[in-house]
């Protein structure tokens, strides 16, 4: 079966955006907060560092001391976490939104192995760039999705399908746009996001393979995605999900002039307080 979608869950969404990020088609609560988005942040980077490692993606010396896996998109990213009710995130996906004149020798993605082959390197590249020209015609942003990590316990879930159909509903908020993300055969996360609408890279008419990656060990392969066109089965779902999103709470990273000295925070397994608990207190 595909998913267990009679699974009841009563955990929530919560969006982390960057400092820049345009906040228009939100009506929730935004808290402007550098110590709660870092605090969150890095209770994500906990949550990929114990998910990675226990699937073997990762070694122990790729993590901080603080067990935390962190990348070079994080800072600057939309990161959509999925909270327990006892305020510990058990998933989270990344949005790195790039502006459509983007090249694609820019993006995180043409580092992948792909990109170096000899024969499937330039096929790769150009199939982005045209990727890129389809997104700067429809006057969308072009994004890299990655992050992803699910802890165990919500795994098959509907929670876990949320997590994925959220791409698409971050997507349809921020006004349309189309995107990339590497995906694992390893642990079904190709599939899943090909029955959901994602779709290989093509070149010429031909679809893009699938390559090993030696950091992750496993097969992988590059899909990409349009906000305009996911699986309909799962449309009302999406909308739903956007409305949720809309509404819903976000930490927003302090703007620049407002920033205070960074302070990295303490190694510990979970957020310092019930963030939940907090959204309500400012109410």
């Amino acid at each position: 079966m595909f998913l267990n979608l009679t699974s009841r869950t009563r955990n929530k969404l919560l969006l982390l955006a960057p400092a820049a990020a345009s906040l228009e088609t939100f009506t929730g609560k935004v808290i402007s907060s550098e110590h709660m988005h870092s605090e969150l942040l890095a209770d994500a980077q906990r949550l990929r560092g114990r998910v990675y490692l226990d699937d073997a993606a990762i070694g122990a010396s790729e993590l901080t001391s603080d067990g935390r896996h962190i990348s070079a998109l994080d800072e600057h990213s939309w990161h959509l976490l999925t909270v327990s009710p006892s305020g510990r995130a058990v998933g989270c996906t990344r949005f790195r939104q790039h502006p459509n004149t983007v090249n694609a020798g820019e993006l995180c993605v043409s580092k992948a192995p792909l990109a170096k082959s000899a024969h499937w390197g330039p096929r790769f590249l150009a199939s982005i760039d045209s990727e890129i020209h389809s997104a700067r015609s429809a006057g969308f942003p072009y994004v890299e999705v990655g992050g992803w990590a699910l802890d165990r316990e919500i795994r098959g879930t509907s929670a876990a399908l949320n997590s994925v159909l959220a791409t698409y509903a971050w997507s349809q908020l921020q006004g349309g746009a189309l995107g990339v993300s590497t995906a694992t055969e390893r642990n079904g996360s190709a599939a899943i996001l090909r029955r959901l609408g994602g779709s290989p890279l093509e070149h010429d008419g031909a679809a893009l393979p699938a390559y090993y990656d030696e950091s992750y060990k496993c097969m992988m392969e590059v899909l990409r995605f349009d906000s305009r066109n996911p699986n309909r089965k799962y449309a009302g779902m999406i909308q739903s999900l956007a409305d949720q999103l809309s509404t819903g709470p976000i930490v927003r990273r302090a703007p620049l002039g407002r920033r205070p000295p960074r302070v990295l925070p303490a190694p510990s397994p979970a957020p310092s307080f019930h963030w939940l608990n907090a959204f309500e207190a400012t109410a």
